[in-house]
């Protein structure tokens, strides 16, 4: 199979830079919501007690502060991110965490580890904005133990991700294409087989993904949008005056409203978990 095309990396920088605090701001609100999709990412990575777990692209702290309460007193949790501000919101949730990840700013393409080092590495929806996926799966493959398992977690189609479609239409038609804040990057993976293919070619064995199909349903009209427009458009949307955003927000609340079934709104998402194992 043929691998999705490169990202810009200094255009996923800058995206990630700008949307720092927005991540921060939802972190905490959304955390219930995040360990549905942490559980089985960890999960498919083995996680347990006493392991030493990566969780790379960390974000705001997620998976990497489920993961250290999975690894318990005796193991080690190490969270990274390519942008350090990025960082602020998971040290922040960490100082309240027992047992807490440690956290430091690392480039996914030239981590600062020995080889075989984890048990386990796991990343939630952070590979698709790497340049080179392939050399940063190799690059974890590298501070595995032999016999550790790697899990990715990674956006499948966006048709099939009610949230994003909405929200990102809405945006395009009232605002217009953005190349800094356009979703095409998120989806970069959506392709079935496209991760396992990735991750043969960085040599994991037993290499394969599954998907994942939740569909939730929030109560009609929830204003169920606001984090998803916050943490993906966040500094688009921030010099809109009160007038345009009202504005925004209407248009978004009609869509949603659209999709409605009786008292609640359908929101199917469509993530894949690619796996594999260092021999």
């Amino acid at each position: 199979m043929t691998l999705p095309p490169p990202v810009d990396g200094s255009a996923e920088r800058t995206r990630w830079s700008a949307a720092a605090g927005h991540w921060d701001r939802w972190a905490d609100p959304m955390a219930e919501l995040a360990d549905k999709l942490n559980r089985p990412l960890l999960d498919a990575a083995g996680a347990a007690p006493g392991h030493r777990i990566l969780d790379l692209a960390s974000g705001a702290g997620e998976p990497a502060l489920s993961a250290a309460r999975r690894a318990g007193p005796d193991g080690l949790v190490v969270g990274t991110d390519l942008v350090p501000a990025m960082l602020a919101g998971a040290v922040r949730r960490a100082a309240d965490a027992t047992p807490a990840p440690a956290f430091l700013a690392a480039d996914m393409l030239h981590l600062p580890f020995p080889d075989g080092l984890f048990d386990a590495v796991t990343c939630r929806f952070g590979l698709m904005f790497v340049p080179d996926a392939v050399g940063a799966l190799a690059e974890a493959r590298r501070v595995l133990k032999p016999g550790g398992r790697l899990a990715m977690m990674v956006w499948g189609p966006r048709a099939d991700n009610a949230l994003f479609d909405l929200v990102g239409t809405v945006v395009e038609e009232r605002l217009g294409p953005d190349p800094v804040h356009r979703l095409d990057a998120l989806f970069r993976f959506a392709a079935p087989g496209s991760l396992t293919a990735a991750l043969e070619r960085a040599g994991f064995a037993d290499a394969g993904e599954t998907a994942l199909t939740p569909v939730r349903r929030a109560p009609r009209g929830q204003p169920v949008w606001q984090a998803t427009l916050a943490m993906t458009f966040g500094p688009r949307i921030a010099p809109l005056t009160e007038v345009e955003r009202a504005a925004l927000d209407a248009a978004l609340a009609d869509r949603f409203t659209a999709r409605a079934e009786g008292d609640t709104v359908p929101l199917p998402a469509h993530v894949r978990i690619g796996t594999g194992r260092r021999e």
